[in-house]
C-alpha cells in the first residue's frame, strides 16, 4: 500500500483498475504526485522549470537543488504535483541530499517517477537508475540534453530502452521547453497504469551475493511481518549488504539481522576479493554496459565543443595563470556593477525625487504628510536607488554558473581551501552567498563531510550578500567617490579572506578532524541561453521587490516613529526665541544663514532626545574608537534585522536634514560629513562582518543548532568589533 501525505483538501477513494487508492483534491480534480530524480547537472531543475512554470535556481555545476521543491500545474483536468528532489548519484546515504532523495522514494509518496537522464552520458546516469530499477515503482525515463548527445553523434533506440526499462523513454531539451507535454502525458499515462503490471527489474547478481541478499531478506521478513512486500523486503536487503549507515542504524535493534549483514559482507569480500559494494557495483555497470551495447550507437562525429572545453580549460585551470584569471573577472564583475548601475540608479533616484516632490505638493501638512514623505519614501528611494546595482552582479553570477565557470573554480581553488581546513566542492555555496547567505547555508548540504558541512555553515555569513551591497555603495560613493568601485571589489576580498581565516580558526581549534577527499564533475561549457539569464534576473528583481515592498516599509516605518516620539521635548535653548531673534538681523543672508543653523541645531537635539537617538546613544560607547555616531549605531543595530534596513535607516535618519541636495547625493554629502573616511572604512568592514541577519541565523540554527547559532553571532560581533578597531587605530598612525 502507498503511503500517500493527506491534508485536508485531499479524499481518497479505491479504484479497482488503479490497484491503489486514488486522490483527488477538494474539487474531485484528480491529483498525481511526480518525483524528479536524477543526477546533479542533468537538466533536472530546468525540466522542473519548464513543467511547472516556476523559477527555482538553475546553473552549470552540480547539486544546485538542496531540499525538495513542489509545485502543482493542472493539466487535462488533473491536478499533477510535482517534487523536486536533489540530485543524487546513488541512493546509498553518504550526504544530507541522498538521504532526502533515498527517504523519499523509500516512501513510495510519489504515483510516477520522472527519471532525468543526460543523453550524452547514460553510461553515468544510468546506474542510479538500476537502484531505481530494484525499487519497482512507476517509472516514465527521460532523456534529457538529447541535441547535446546528437552533436556527439550519439543515437538512442527508445524503444528497445523502453522495453528494457519497464517504463516509456522520452527525449527532451528542457533548455528549450522541447518535449513537456509529451512527458505529462506519459507521467498520466504511467499513473493509469495497474500496479500489478509495474515489477522490479531483478540483476544478475553473483550467485554467492544471491544467497546472501534471499538470507537477509528472510530474516528482514520475520522481523517485519506484513510490513513490506517481496521487492521491499529485497530492496530493503541489498542497502543494508552495500553498507548503507543510515538504514544500518535504523535496523540497529535487530542485532541478529545486523550481525547478519556484518558476517555476510566479510565473507564476500573475504572469498572474492573485492569489496561487498565494489561486488553490487560491478553488477550494475555491466548491467549498464550490456543495455547500452543494444540500444545505443555513436557515430564517428567528434564532438567539437568538448575539444573547445578543454582547450578553454587548459587556460582557465592552468596553475599559474588560473587564480589571475579568476581575480580578473570578480574585479571586471565589481567594477562593472558600480560603473554601469550608476547611470539606471541616477534615472531611479531622480523618479524617486519627482514622486516625493508631488506627493509634497498634494498632501496637507501634518504627521501623515511627515510619515509619507520622511518615512515611507525616504527609505524606500534610499534602498531602490541599489537595485540595478544587484542585477547587474547577478548578472555576472548568472553568467559564471550558466557557462559552467562557476564548477571550475571549485577545482581552481581546491589545493588553496585544503590549506583553510575546507575544500574545494565547499567553495560554490560561498560564492552563493553573494547573492543571499540563506540558500548559500542550504547548499552545504551539498558536502559529505559533518565536519566540513559544519564549518562552511560558520564562515558563510562572512561572504558579503547582496543585502550588503548597498551600504557599500552608499558609503564608498560617499567617502570615496573616485574609487568607489575599487572600494566595493576591496570590500568583497576582505569578505573571502575572512570566510578563510575563520575556516582556519575553526577547523583547527574549534571542529577539528582530518581533510576529505575531493571528487566534482567538470560539466562542458555552455552557451547561456536568453531564457535562463532572464530567469536569474527576473528572480532576483522580484526578491528585490518582495522585500522592498515587506521588510523596507516595515522598518522604515518603525525608525521614524521611533525619531519622531515622544512629541513633549524640553529644548536646552529656547529656539523660538532664538530664531525670532535671528529674523531681525539686518542683513537678510546673515539672517537666513543663522535661522538654518537654529532649524538644524533644533532638529538635531529632537532626534537625540527622541526613542531611537535614546537607543542609539545607548550603544555608541561600544563605538567610541571606532568613531562611529548614534546614527550609525542605530543604522549597525537595524541591520541585525535584515541588512538591506541599513540604507534604508540612513535614508530615514539624514532624510528630514535641511540641505540644498535631495536624493541620493544629498544622503552621501550628509554622511561625509559625519566621519573621517578611516571611520567610514572601519564601518564598511564593521557591517561586512558582524552579526548574521534574523534569516541566516534561522538558517544556521535549522541546519546546525542554536548552540552553533549562537556561537556565530558572538564570533561574527567579536571579528567586526576587533577589525574596525585595528583599522581605525592602525590608520589613525598613518592618515
Amino acid at each position: 500500500m502507498k503511503a500517500y501525505r493527506k491534508s485536508q483538501n485531499l479524499t481518497t477513494s479505491q479504484d479497482a483498475s488503479f490497484g491503489s487508492n486514488r486522490v483527488v483534491n477538494k474539487d474531485n480534480k484528480r491529483v498525481i504526485t511526480v518525483g524528479l530524480v536524477g543526477n546533479p547537472n542533468c537538466g533536472k531543475t530546468s525540466l522542473f522549470n519548464k513543467l511547472s512554470g516556476s523559477q527555482g535556481s538553475t546553473g552549470n555545476y552540480p547539486r544546485v537543488t538542496v531540499e525538495i521543491q513542489e509545485s502543482r500545474i493542472e493539466y487535462k483536468g488533473v491536478e499533477i504535483r510535482i517534487k523536486d528532489l536533489p540530485g543524487i548519484y546513488s541512493l546509498t546515504s553518504t550526504s544530507l541530499e541522498e538521504r532526502i532523495g533515498r527517504d523519499y522514494l523509500h516512501s513510495e509518496e510519489a504515483d510516477v517517477l520522472l527519471n532525468i537522464l543526460d543523453a550524452g552520458n547514460l553510461d553515468r546516469s544510468l546506474f542510479f537508475t538500476t537502484q531505481l530499477l530494484e525499487m519497482g515503482q512507476a517509472t516514465v525515463y527521460v532523456l534529457n540534453m538529447i541535441d547535446e548527445a546528437n552533436k556527439k553523434g550519439i543515437r538512442i533506440d527508445n524503444k528497445d530502452l523502453s522495453s528494457m526499462l519497464n517504463g516509456p523513454v522520452l527525449e527532451t531539451n528542457a533548455k528549450l521547453g522541447v518535449g513537456m507535454d509529451a512527458v505529462l502525458d506519459a507521467v498520466i499515462e504511467m499513473a493509469d497504469k495497474p500496479h500489478d503490471e509495474i515489477h522490479p527489474i531483478t540483476l544478475p547478481y553473483d550467485s554467492h551475493l544471491e544467497e546472501a541478499i534471499t538470507k537477509v531478506q528472510d530474516l528482514i521478513i520475520k522481523l517485519h511481518p506484513g510490513q513490506m512486500d517481496q521487492h521491499q523486503s529485497r530492496w530493503l536487503s541489498l542497502k543494508l549488504l552495500e553498507g548503507d549507515d543510515e538504514l544500518l542504524r535504523r535496523e540497529g535493534e535487530h542485532s541478529h539481522l545486523i550481525e547478519l549483514v556484518r558476517r555476510a559482507r566479510y565473507d564476500l569480500s573475504h572469498s572474492h576479493g573485492e569489496s561487498c559494494d565494489s561486488m553490487f557495483a560491478n553488477t550494475r555497470y555491466g548491467f549498464i554496459h550490456g543495455l547500452l551495447l543494444e540500444v545505443r550507437t555513436v557515430a564517428d562525429c567528434p564532438d567539437k565543443r568538448m575539444q573547445i572545453t578543454r582547450s578553454i580549460d587548459q587556460i582557465i585551470l592552468h596553475r599559474l595563470l588560473g587564480l589571475p584569471i579568476f581575480v580578473g573577472l570578480m574585479w571586471m564583475m565589481f567594477e562593472s556593477t558600480f560603473t554601469l548601475g550608476a547611470y539606471p540608479a541616477n534615472w531611479i533616484d531622480h523618479g524617486v525625487r519627482a514622486l516625493s516632490a508631488q506627493a509634497g505638493d498634494l498632501l496637507p501638512h501634518g504627521l501623515l504628510r511627515d510619515l509619507l514623505m520622511d518615512g515611507i519614501i525616504m527609505g524606500i528611494g534610499a534602498v531602490v536607488v541599489f537595485l540595478p546595482y544587484i542585477l547587474i552582479l547577478f548578472f555576472f553570477i548568472a553568467m559564471f554558473s550558466e557557462t559552467g565557470y562557476l564548477a571550475r573554480t571549485s577545482f581552481l581553488l581546491d589545493r588553496i581551501m585544503h590549506i583553510f581546513g575546507l575544500h574545494g566542492k565547499a567553495f560554490i555555496p560561498l560564492v552563493m552567498g553573494f547573492g543571499c547567505n540563506v540558500p548559500a547555508i542550504m547548499a552545504t548540504r551539498t558536502i559529505e563531510s559533518p565536519r566540513a558541512r559544519l564549518v562552511a555553515v560558520l564562515i558563510n555569513p562572512f561572504m558579503s550578500c547582496s543585502q550588503r551591497l548597498p551600504a557599500f555603495i552608499l558609503l564608498s560613493g560617499a567617502f570615496f567617490p573616485d574609487n568607489a568601485g575599487q572600494m566595493i571589489f576591496i570590500m568583497y576580498m576582505i569578505s573571502i579572506a575572512t570566510a578563510m581565516g575563520a575556516a582556519v580558526f575553526l577547523s583547527k581549534l574549534v571542529i577539528r578532524g582530518g581533510t576529505e577527499s575531493f571528487v566534482m564533475e567538470l560539466p562542458p561549457y555552455r552557451l547561456p541561453t536568453l531564457g535562463s539569464i532572464i530567469t536569474h534576473i527576473g528572480t532576483r528583481a522580484y526578491d528585490f521587490v518582495r522585500m522592498v515592498g515587506g521588510v523596507i516599509v516595515v522598518g522604515s516605518i518603525t525608525i521614524w516613529f521611533l525619531q519622531q516620539f515622544p512629541r513633549d521635548i524640553t529644548y536646552s535653548v529656547n529656539y523660538e526665541t532664538a530664531i525670532a531673534q535671528a529674523q531681525t538681523i539686518a542683513d537678510a543672508a546673515q539672517s537666513k544663514l543663522a535661522v538654518t543653523e537654529l532649524n538644524n541645531k533644533k532638529e538635531q537635539e529632537r532626534m537625540e532626545n527622541s526613542y531611537l537617538g535614546m537607543i542609539g546613544q545607548s550603544i555608541t560607547p561600544i563605538f567610541s574608537i571606532q568613531g562611529f555616531g548614534w546614527k550609525d549605531s542605530v543604522a549597525i543595530l537595524s541591520g541585525i534585522f535584515a541588512k538591506e534596513v541599513v540604507v534604508a535607516s540612513y535614508g530615514v535618519l539624514y532624510g528630514q536634514d535641511n540641505s540644498s541636495e535631495t536624493g541620493s547625493a544629498g544622503l552621501r554629502n550628509a554622511i561625509s560629513q559625519a566621519m573621517t573616511p578611516i571611520s567610514a572604512f572601519a564601518l564598511m568592514v564593521f557591517l561586512l562582518l558582524y552579526s548574521p541577519c534574523l534569516s541566516t541565523i534561522a538558517a544556521i540554527k535549522r541546519e546546525a543548532g542554536w548552540s552553533w547559532a549562537g556561537f556565530s553571532i558572538i564570533f561574527s560581533l567579536t571579528l567586526a568589533w576587533t577589525f574596525s578597531t585595528v583599522i581605525v587605530l592602525v590608520g589613525g598612525l598613518f592618515f
